[in-house]
């Protein structure tokens, strides 16, 4: 199946890897000569490996026939079978005009190989054929020069071009201290400022950070390929100088792209390209604006865009912002404010954090236009006022620029947003009305890339330990808490004994404490979390409704005033794990392990005694309960209330499984006195 992926892949995104003769599709070798049932088509060789037939055609009327490829004269029973695309060796049946790759089996490289064949077993015919020429190169990775580096430590080891869009950097170095540089290609003799900005390998275009001998791919924007360009710079474009660059050779024998590209027209004039994944459009006329958000995400992502919250730089706290997204058909594009980096929550009775207009007093100044999504890319457009009647609002300037912010990142369970996947670090600024339209938007691209596994989860299971020590730290990004929970997370997360909410197993009838560091002061929207137990996996039962309270139990953490209304015992001073040295968050992905990451923070305390929560499990708690914070959802996970510890859980599949290890032990015993 990963072959015909890859075929609709390489033939579906062609349209970007131009030559003078159409897209380019690898090395050609030639036409296949056609002898009987109508077989003909097109063969290029895709790298060592791979061939792409194209426009192929066979009947299907032979009676044991197979792709075929051999190192003899001509072709004949000394040869072996290609499987076909599927990856299977079945008798060929009817093709008709199609275009797939195939893949030599056992390592085989297309130099091993003097022909290739459709061939008839049974009756020993060839139905069609080509021959590899002499000294024939099949694509492959090609090696040029290190960058030419001329300012701020620029400097790399040879450099890869991958394929037609990808250049791999090999222990890249620069100190991150120019204004705008960019990883920046264009046409011409020399790197000069009329060029197109180059994605960083997150695919963010924001200046670049600093590059301590790392080794990075760069992918080339939209419809751009290798073929198009011809040289690759560090450039600043404050100063206008180019600060290390390399010229890219003509003629490179490099593999197809696999990166598969999805023009998306905008229809609006004015557009700004916000990320690889995420471009916004607009148009100002009269009193209204209209924005098109485009973003390629998961049908269970947002897309942020708004004005900042600061007239001097981008700012998410103050910031009058959109979140925009699809329920299935439906689309909504919400109009939210910003009071703190949290989601939001209730502060002496008001509502702070990430919040929708109508909680904080306001009104909902979009109106949606449409909603779709296309190739996996959500498409939203809204209009709003340019002076808001909400004076919560801000205003978009019609002279001069301003300010903006925007994010991508998943919803929760209840559609809110949650902490962001991917945001800007640098200030971003835009003209809404410039005299003529702008734009420097590109066509989204996709590659299969392989997804990271999570970190491994986090587990205390120990009966000797009756306290655990609970503070706050960061959430780690999606190998993190996301990875290992299979929950969205916010900004912070519980640490419990220096692991990142780990899965706990408690027995029941023995009493246990949290000593909880969470943050003990209840004006604060950001670091105030005093701890829960529940039945709810989600937590921030402060922030539910009091028909959703009536349905969570709650087990621990909570005392109910005459009123009824609840309150938490458990809070404590704050101690923050933090990254050192400011450390960009959107790198946590990087780290290979939690302890790898654990390494990179550091913790800071307040003064003052932890706040205790003490508690028993009875027979009366379920098997599973959930730690959590009372204010914020998805902070904390598991506990597992067991009878025993001599069981790791309950139920027959967990006594058949330590029956085994019991048999097995037995067994490794016996056959250890055998050699003894």
């Amino acid at each position: 199946m990963l072959i015909v992926v890859l075929v609709a892949v390489l033939v579906g995104s062609a349209s970007c890897q131009e030559d003078d003769e159409g897209p380019y599709k690898g090395k050609h070798i030639g036409k296949l000569n056609s002898y009987h049932h109508e077989v003909h088509g097109e063969i290029y060789a895709v790298d060592e490996y791979t061939l792409l037939l194209t426009a192929f055609g066979y009947d299907g009327n032979g009676a044991d026939t197979f792709f075929w490829a051999g190192a003899s004269n001509r072709p004949g029973p000394q040869g072996f079978i290609v499987p076909d695309e599927y990856g299977k060796t079945n008798v060929l049946g009817r093709y008709l005009q199609k275009d797939f790759t195939l893949t030599l089996p056992d390592n085989k490289k297309i130099t091993d190989i003097k022909w290739f064949a459709i061939y008839d077993l049974l009756s020993q015919n060839t139905f069609g054929d080509i021959y590899i020429p002499e000294e024939f190169e099949p694509p492959t990775v090609q090696k040029i020069p290190q960058l030419a580096g001329k300012s701020h430590s620029v400097s790399s080891g040879a450099i890869e071009i991958i394929d037609a869009k990808r250049l791999k950097l090999n222990e890249f170095q620069y100190d991150g201290k120019a204004k705008r540089a960019h990883f920046w290609v264009g046409v011409g003799a020399q790197p000069v400022s009329k060029g197109h900005k180059v994605p960083d390998e997150y695919g963010y275009l924001d200046h670049l950070r600093e590059y301590k001998r790392e080794t990075i791919t760069l992918e080339l924007p939209g419809d751009l390929s290798i073929f198009n360009i011809d040289w690759f710079s560090i450039f600043d474009l404050e100063t206008n100088q180019n600060l290390g660059s390399i010229i890219i050779p003509d003629g490179l024998n490099v593999p197809p792209s696999l990166v598969k590209v999805f023009p998306h027209k905008h229809h609006l004039p004015n557009c700004l390209q916000l990320h690889k994944d995420f471009q916004v459009s607009w148009e100002i006329f009269g009193h209204q604006m209209t924005i098109q958000l485009a973003g390629q995400v998961d049908e269970d992502e947002y897309m942020a865009f708004g004005l900042s919250g600061s007239t001097e730089k981008s700012q998410m706290v103050g910031s009058d912002v959109t979140i925009a997204y699809l329920d299935g058909y439906r689309g909504f594009a919400s109009d939210y404010n910003i009071t703190a980096l949290t989601p939001c929550v209730k502060v002496l009775g008001q509502y702070k954090g990430v919040c929708k207009d109508e909680l904080v007093g306001g009104q909902d100044s979009n109106q949606m236009h449409t909603a779709t999504r296309e190739n996996g890319i959500n498409i939203i457009t809204y209009r709003r006022s340019l002076i808001s009647a909400d004076s919560g609002d801000q205003v978009f300037p019609t002279e001069g620029s301003a300010y903006i912010i925007w994010a991508l990142g998943r919803l929760d369970h209840n559609n809110e947003p949650t902490f962001h996947d991917i945001y800007p670090k640098s200030n971003i600024s835009v003209e809404f009305n410039p005299k003529e339209p702008t734009s420097n938007c590109f066509s989204f691209t996709r590659s299969d890339t392989q997804l990271r596994e999570p970190w491994s989860k986090g587990q205390i299971y120990d009966k000797t330990i009756r306290t655990f020590k609970a503070y706050l730290g960061p959430s780690g990004g999606k190998r993190g808490y996301q990875g290992t929970t299979g929950q969205t997370s916010t900004a912070l997360a519980w640490y419990i004994n220096g692991l990142l909410a780990p899965e706990l197993w408690l027995r029941r009838g023995l009493t246990y404490a949290f000593r909880v560091y969470g943050g003990n002061n209840p004006h604060s929207a950001e670091f105030y979390h005093p701890m829960i137990i529940t039945d709810d996996r989600h937590g921030g039962f402060d922030r539910l409704s009091d028909e959703a309270q009536s349905k969570i139990r709650v087990l621990a953490g909570v005392e109910y005033s005459r009123r009824g209304r609840p309150r938490p015992i458990a809070a404590g001073p704050l101690c923050l794990a933090k990254h050192k040295d400011m450390m960009d968050r959107r790198l946590d992905d990087d780290f290979p392990s939690f302890r790898k990451f654990n390494r990179s923070l550091v913790t800071t305390c307040e003064e003052g005694d932890p706040g205790i929560l003490e508690f028993t499990p009875n027979t009366s708690w379920p098997d599973t309960v959930y730690y959590n914070s009372f204010t914020q959802p998805n902070m904390g996970w598991k506990i597992h209330v067991i009878d025993s510890f001599s069981l790791r859980g309950s139920g027959d599949e967990n006594l058949k499984f330590n029956y085994f290890l019991l048999v097995l032990a037995v067994f490794v015993k016996q056959f250890t006195r055998l050699f003894i």
